[in-house]
């Protein structure tokens, strides 16, 4: 059998890459906030952070192909600097992505520092460690198990993503055609054989993705570091 074109492989890959590295940097302060505060808001927030798990993807990519659209004032703005638009770009997927993807970050990452509770972080405050030291030394240590989980399961959903990427960057190869959408063509073509191959490596990434998590849930009880 006769390997099809990887460049799609390698390209989602690096969309998932890039995508969970910045739902790190974003979504672990809106896990923190939601864990611990007491604001009238946050079921709003926690509403908004998991709407993409009931929201049809082609709604939300419709919502951001316009966001992004150079008829938009972002879209518009984005043009203007950089020459080129948004929409149907990597870095259009990468947008989609993060906000597709939000909730697979997010809610493990809630459910670990609830866990992980007050009294470790007053006990660490009442040692005069500020609230960064407390973060860093003592809930992230015991709240690694839901590190873990949220990274996997954050990289792994962007894997697999297809209507949301449909509707934001297209099927430009080289640039927006990840693994999902060559499968999709591949089918609408009749190449069964490399859409196979394709959907064969999407199948054993997604089982070992599952069976690391498990195993790292078992090896890391919640609370223990």
């Amino acid at each position: 059998m006769e390997i099809p074109d990887l460049g799609p492989f390698w390209l989602t890959l690096k969309l998932a890459t890039v995508t969970t590295i910045i739902l790190l940097v974003i979504g672990t302060p809106i896990a923190w906030w939601l864990a611990f505060t007491r604001s009238r808001i946050k079921v709003v927030v926690e509403a908004f952070t998991a709407l993409p798990l009931v929201l049809p993807p082609t709604v939300l990519g419709f919502y951001l192909l316009i966001f992004m659209s150079p008829n938009s004032a972002i879209g518009s703005f984005w043009v203007s600097m950089t020459g080129s638009t948004l929409a149907f770009s990597f870095l259009g997927l990468v947008v989609a992505s993060v906000f597709y993807s939000m909730p697979f970050m997010v809610q493990p990452l809630q459910t670990a520092f609830e866990a992980v509770g007050r009294e470790p972080l007053e006990a660490a405050a009442s040692l005069r460690a500020s609230p960064l030291d407390a973060f860093l030394s003592v809930a992230s240590p015991l709240a690694f198990r839901g590190f873990i989980t949220a990274t996997v399961l954050s990289f792994a959903h962007t894997i697999g993503e297809f209507g949301v990427v449909l509707m934001v960057g297209g099927n430009i190869s080289g640039r927006t055609k990840v693994i999902s959408i060559a499968i999709y063509e591949h089918v609408e073509t009749i190449n069964y054989s490399d859409a196979h191959v394709l959907s064969a490596i999407l199948l054993l990434f997604s089982f070992s993705v599952l069976l690391f998590v498990f195993i790292m849930n078992r090896r890391f009880p919640v609370g223990i570091g």
